[in-house]
């Protein structure tokens, strides 16, 4: 029988052809609930219901998240909750206009973005409240994505115990192109088959096969069914968009600035892209933390394969709109830039978000990833990691202008940047909208960010506003560049003993042949990757040109050691070059203007003070931790015995200093063959006072109390949002273990070394640690 529309509850209305007596009569009911039982995030979302013969009821929930359908024909329904959000939040309001990759957000993604988890791991309920009020075997645990049309944009299933019954679906009736779709909206465009099917779907019915099963939640007639909605919540670090540096932002970066040595992760990795969509499961990636993992709420720490301890980052819950993005990929929403024919034209997230030259006529071997949240742009460059392409472009210091700006800079980290500079203008192009650009990167990485980050300082179109951390980085421009880029803020983190920072030494220029100085030393490459660079570096004649120069704010780690298994890390700005500049000292001493390669060789030893996981991650969480401690207790940053033994340390070096001086004065010829001994006098000079100002600002931070800015940055005015995430964090045990590092020192141990530690002296028979030789 044909019958018009007409009401089936307070909030049903039906169409299309029912082929049973409504006197047959058949009722469902649902309710939509959030983990702690509760219906009222999910009240007035207008839902469908289709049933065994096509016929679609619009149903809006009411207070409870709780809707009926009566007079159904009999079998099961299949619940559809997509409408697209039409509220004045304006984050979602541009997602869904923004003209690039436009988001088809519904009212019911809004409203489970505004749940929050029971638990706060984000791991499933196994007894939720309003399960009791379920018929049997009509409870089950329900995604956003699993309810709507369009879900490229949407995190994957998560782990859970009681999953929809898929096996209801296939109770439905196969779709036949004899049969009458119709949907009761008569404001849509298309109120028939399209209104139901996707093009996809259309296809097969137009070629006469059955369509897939619809999309939606299947339900059992005559049942009441409660399903609880999975929060739309993601994971994303705690990133501070403060320009001053902060302890958080320092060990954050450090974790990110590694991550970019992984791959994008995307399969599948072609292009173009044939498949209908993509996924990010290998582990650990730049896709899988950022496409997969994070937005599905898991805790991740790995960010490189070999990495065995776990170094947890601060992570805050937000909306999951708030996410670290990475785009969607859906040829049928976005067929203008997702659709295979488009070859190599063709977008797709690895091609977005991860930049690597590697096959690329010419290559710079140059890679970077980049994705954003609505208040932060994160840009990441990779540093030295292949032999061949990396070293030769490490040992390319032929200084060239830099077209952008003022001055001269390294031809070979200026090639990356100028490569990687038109992958992030596009991505600008498309998703900046006036963040915060928060860049980074590790070692050959760093000169690569450094120049970049200045670049799109310079760069008209978007003046955004930049903050750079970088560790370990070489220097990568003349005194000119860096005068130039004062402007652009710049926190520089230098290990100690990291002999990458000294080079491009300040008395290098270049070499003119890089191929064939890379020739002759690829053996000791192969073999060293640091100790290759280094040989390269030694290679090098000051020629032409302005020295060569550190652009930024430079924090150092200082080892503090007292005795045999006590050591402690100081991270301050040391004024003399020194502690600063690793070789400096030592070019004071040097031979016919070449630094002396015995003692530089020393240095290489310790090359694994240059590498992310095993030195610079966990001095940057050491120093987290400590700094969390001092504003925890309101003491120092420094505590008295490492202020006793630094200071007594400075005045053994001006000794020495004192005594090369000395040296020079009695026997120039042995210390200077082609420069003025009074202008090697005068560099020890400069050196001594720079001790003297070194001396100065440890006593500064000795009386320093750190504050909340100091250690939080821009999350110093959020204390209870500091407390959420720093619960997750402490709640991984590895964050709760005394670190050496972090902590105070132990006392002396006997009484020669209380004396020495109480004086700045030198205990008797102990070893000295650290002296004018520990530098170079």
């Amino acid at each position: 029988m044909k019958i018009e529309p007409l009401a089936a509850s307070d909030t049903a209305f039906m169409s299309g052809n029912i082929h049973a007596c409504p006197r047959r009569t058949h009722s469902t009911s649902f309710q939509l609930v959030d983990e702690f039982g509760d219906g009222k995030p999910y009240a007035g979302l207008t839902c469908e219901i289709i049933d065994y013969e096509d016929t679609v009821y619009s149903l809006k929930l009411n207070a409870n998240g709780f809707a009926k359908v009566d007079n159904h024909y009999c079998g099961p329904l299949v619940l559809k909750v997509s409408r697209q959000y039409e509220g004045s939040d304006t984050l979602y309001k541009d997602f869904i206009k923004r003209p690039h990759y436009p988001l088809p957000i519904t009212e019911l993604q809004v409203s489970a973005e505004k749940t929050r988890f029971f638990h706060k791991t984000g791991a499933r309920t196994q007894a939720n409240p309003a399960k009791e009020q379920a018929d049997t075997d009509a409870y089950c645990q329900v995604e956003v994505s699993e309810l709507v049309k369009h879900i490229a944009h949407l995190p994957p299933l998560a782990a859970r115990r009681d999953p929809p019954n898929r096996a209801v679906h296939k109770l439905m009736r196969p779709a036949a192109k004899s049969r009458n779709f119709t949907v009761f909206d008569k404001t849509a465009a298309d109120c028939g088959m399209h209104a139901i099917l996707s093009p996809a779907e259309m296809a097969t019915v137009e070629l006469g096969f059955s369509p897939p099963p619809p999309k939606g939640i299947a339900l059992l007639p005559n049942k009441h069914h409660v399903m609880e909605v999975r929060p739309m919540r993601a994971l994303r670090p705690m990133l501070s968009t403060g320009d001053e540096f902060c302890a958080l932002n320092l060990y954050q970066l450090s974790l990110i600035a590694t991550l970019s040595y992984t791959d994008f992760g995307q399969k599948p990795n072609t292009q173009p892209v044939t498949s209908d969509s993509v996924n990010f499961t290998v582990e650990p990636s730049i896709g899988h933390w950022f496409g997969h993992a994070l937005p599905q709420f898991d805790e991740l720490w790995k960010v490189d394969a070999t990495q065995s301890k776990k170094y947890f980052p601060l992570y805050e819950e937000v909306q999951y709109s708030k996410r670290l993005e990475v785009v969607p990929f859906d040829p049928d929403l976005y067929p203008e830039v997702n659709d295979p024919a488009l070859g190599d034209e063709q977008e797709h997230p690895a091609r977005l978000h991860f930049f690597d030259d590697r096959k690329r006529v010419p290559s710079t071997d140059t890679q970077a990833f980049i994705c954003h949240h609505d208040d932060v742009i994160l840009i990441s460059v990779r540093g030295t990691s292949e032999i061949r392409p990396d070293g030769l472009r490490d040992g390319d210091a032929y200084q060239v202008p830099f077209a952008e700006g003022e001055g001269k800079v390294h031809r070979g980290f200026y090639g990356g940047a100028l490569a990687a500079f038109p992958f992030v203008q596009t991505y600008l192009d498309k998703f900046y909208r006036g963040q915060k650009l928060l860049i980074t990167g590790h070692s050959l990485g760093g000169a690569v960010a450094l120049i970049l980050a200045e670049m799109l300082r310079r760069d008209k179109r978007f003046s955004p506003d930049i903050v750079l951390y970088t560790y370990g980085a070489p220097r990568a421009g003349d005194t000119t560049f860096i005068e130039s880029a004062k402007a652009l803020v710049h926190h520089r983190i230098v290990n100690q003993n990291d002999p990458v920072p000294s080079v491009p030494a300040t008395w290098m220029n270049t070499f003119s042949k890089p191929k064939e100085m890379y020739a002759a030393n690829v053996g000791l490459l192969a073999l060293h990757p640091v100790g290759g660079f280094a040989f390269l570096i030694l290679g090098m004649i000051n020629l032409l040109g302005d020295d060569y120069g550190h652009h930024g704010d430079l924090r150092h780690f200082m080892p503090v050691t007292f005795g045999e298994g006590h050591k402690s890390s100081i991270l301050w700005k040391p004024g003399c070059s020194t502690i600063n500049d690793h070789g400096c000292a030592k070019a004071l001493r040097a031979i016919n203007g070449l630094p002396d390669r015995v003692s530089f060789f020393r240095q290489l030893l310790a090359a694994g003070q240059h590498f992310m996981v095993n030195s610079y991650i966990p001095g940057c969480w050491a120093s987290l931790r400590r700094w969390q401690e001092a504003l925890q207790l309101k003491r120092s940053l420094v505590t008295h015995r490492e202020f006793e033994w630094v200071s007594g340390v400075l005045d053994n070096i001006e000794k020495q200093l004192r005594a090369v001086e000395r040296g020079i004065r009695a026997h120039p010829s042995a210390y200077v063959r082609h420069q003025e001994r009074n202008d090697k006098t005068a560099a020890l000079n400069n050196e001594i006072d720079k001790i003297k100002m070194t001396q100065a600002r440890l006593v500064a931070l000795r009386g320093q109390r750190v504050t909340e800015v100091d250690v939080y940055g821009s999350y110093a005015d959020q204390p209870e949002w500091v407390e959420e995430s720093l619960l997750r964090w402490n709640a991984h045990t590895e964050n709760l273990v005394r670190e050496q590092l972090a902590m105070i020192p132990p006392a002396a141990e006997d009484h020669d070394a209380a004396i020495a530690a109480m004086t700045g002296g030198h205990a008797v028979g102990a070893p000295f640690q650290l002296d004018i030789d520990s530098f170079i």
